[in-house]
């Protein structure tokens, strides 16, 4: 079994003009290209041509129908990168179902959480199926007891198990949803963003075009991504297909254990687009740079994206740094930025110019939003370097409002709001939370950044805002100044506010990695107020939560700010905390 070719070379290539997912599918099945799933060793375990996957569906298509499954009923599938999901999805969509791609279990969490939010998921979606990896169709079969709607479920044996009736298909087709996609955070109170046929074809088009990647004939994806996640599922699944580009897969799992056997993908089988948040560059550095293969040769990646978490450009640096000897070049990266609202993507830096950034004044940024430039750049605790994520997409626009509303110009800190053809019509059956980000056609994205000549800043969450005595304080500067004083690793801390009576307090739960007793412990403590005292010149509060505990994560596997905050205030961290 080898890996698939990278090119057609009698089928011309189409960038995503096609009206739905079914159409493009039918065009890439006319030729050589298709999927490729890898394990941790590098090992190929399955390889199939797209016209396998469409045959595949077909059959899963006519098994749903024959079983008295109709038109427009949503059918959750637990989203692991294993060929079972792709024939479940692109099999709901030639028997006109839904599908709804749900995580697997994250983090430390354990079982009873994971079936809590598989709960939640299938009340919100309304589905009438859940399907599995073999190890989950326990926890869905726990689900599916309180629902008495979901008709059928378990692992992918439970459909191969259907007759095969000589039914037509059902393709959904331009007018249709597409599919239900939770968005991250959503775990609690999940909203499930509803995908349209034809705002995912916008995004498609525009992702594939001048204005996005400039796809061209011989292009190849390889992702590690999960296909949960938009990133994961549009970027590197429905995005590869709707240029019948070939993909090549490691699984999240194993992506985390060997970081550089995605670089061996990439090397190996010569992937030319690759995105990663910034967390996975990070992790293949320190992980997978101290014993870089003599043969590695990322020559021919042009375009690695960076989007899915705040861009640090630090991390950056030290990747291309670390596999500049290797054949990456700094002008590969291309810092973008969207979410699942949008499908995928809202806007993309130029190709080939590489991470650039802005450094402004962190006082004028929190006490006037203004991102004025750096006096001296140098500064550490005066400057603030931020990464340019590009202009928006053709066709789609992008403003950045105060609180009233008002349209600000260059370098003025506001909320971000785009509106165009790849806008969601809504949350699927939730008009209340639709209401609360759509307005005359704009999508309140919640996240605050400026403009600078055209391109976008992306400055951080407003929900997650910290605010102190008027000024405006990042958790991200919070956190990454523990990090950089080696106090805590990347990812073990994360910063919130609480209300109080005398106001807002700052608090900073941290993994407690440490030796040592109550002398370490509180060690650790005083120095994490220390760098946070130094950094944003605030007291706060530290929290030390043990590792077995864990901190919690989006679906994307991103921290959940949100999550940590309410296990605070829930009582879950109830050891006496450790003020400083």
């Amino acid at each position: 079994m080898n890996a698939l070719p990278s090119r057609s070379p009698n089928l011309p290539l189409r960038r995503a003009d096609f009206r739905t997912v079914p159409e493009m599918l039918d065009y890439a099945a006319q030729g050589d290209t298709g999927v490729t799933i890898y394990n941790a060793r590098g090992d190929l375990l399955s390889a199939r041509a797209w016209r396998e996957v469409r045959d595949a569906a077909h059959t899963v298509a006519r098994k749903l129908i024959g079983a008295g499954f109709l038109p427009g009923e949503r059918m959750l599938i637990i989203a692991d990168t294993w060929p079972g999901f792709f024939d479940l999805f692109f099999g709901a969509q030639y028997a006109g179902m839904l599908p709804v791609p749900v995580s697997l279990p994250v983090g430390i969490g354990g079982k009873e959480s994971y079936i809590d939010q598989l709960r939640r998921q299938v009340a919100t979606s309304g589905a009438v199926a859940a399907f599995g990896i073999d190890d989950l169709a326990g926890f869905i079969a726990e689900v599916a007891k309180e629902f008495p709607a979901v008709r059928l479920h378990g692992s992918f044996d439970v459909v191969e198990a259907l007759p095969d009736r000589p039914v037509d298909l059902r393709p959904l087709g331009p007018d249709d949803t597409c599919y239900i996609q939770f968005s991250s955070g959503s775990t609690r109170h999940p909203h499930g963003v509803q995908v349209t046929q034809a705002m995912l074809m916008a995004n498609l088009a525009g992702i594939a075009g001048p204005g996005g990647l400039d796809i061209v004939p011989g292009d190849r994806s390889a992702s590690w991504l999960p296909l949960y996640h938009d990133m994961g599922l549009i970027g590197f699944l429905m995005q590869p297909l709707s240029v019948q580009q070939s993909i090549d897969y490691i699984t999240p799992r194993d992506f985390a254990r060997r970081p550089m056997q995605w670089l061996n993908m990439i090397s190996r089988n010569r992937a030319t687009i690759v995105y990663s948040p910034s967390f996975g560059y990070d992790l293949a550095t320190r992980r997978g740079a101290l014993k870089v293969p003599e043969d590695l040769d990322l020559s021919s990646w042009r375009h690695a994206g960076i989007g899915g978490d705040m861009v640090r450009p630090e991390v950056l640096d030290r990747f291309a740094e670390a596999f500049g000897p290797k054949g990456f070049r700094r002008e590969a990266f291309i810092p973008s930025y969207g979410m699942a609202e949008v499908s995928l993507a809202i806007t993309f830096s130029p190709r080939g110019a590489g991470m650039r950034t802005d450094t402004v004044d962190r006082v004028a940024l929190a006490e006037a939003q203004r991102a004025v430039p750096a006096t001296d750049p140098h500064d550490v605790l005066r400057a603030r370097r931020f990464v340019l994520c590009g202009r928006v997409l053709p066709g789609h626009r992008l403003e950045v409002r105060d609180p009233a509303g008002k349209v600000l110009g260059d370098r003025e800190v506001g909320r971000i709001f785009v509106a165009g053809p790849s806008i969601m019509p809504g949350y699927f059956n939730d008009p209340a939370a639709s209401r609360e980000v759509l307005s005359d056609g704009w999508l309140d994205t919640g996240d605050l950044g400026y403009l600078l000549e055209g391109e976008i800043v992306v400055t951080g969450r407003a929900k997650d805002l910290i605010i102190v005595n008027g000024r405006n304080i990042w958790p991200q500067d919070i956190e990454w100044a523990i990090e950089n004083k080696r106090v805590v690793k990347t990812g073990d801390s994360a910063a919130f506010s609480i209300d109080t009576a005398d106001g807002e307090r700052v608090v900073v739960a941290v993994l407690a990695r440490i030796a040592g007793g109550e002398e370490g412990r509180a060690a650790l403590a005083s120095n994490v107020a220390g760098a946070v005292r130094e950094a944003v010149a605030v007291d706060c509060e530290v929290v030390l939560v043990p590792p077995t505990m864990g901190l919690p994560s989006t679906t994307s596997g991103k921290l959940s700010r949100t999550r940590v905050k309410a296990n605070y205030l829930a009582g879950l961290y109830a050891a006496k905390p450790a003020a400083a």
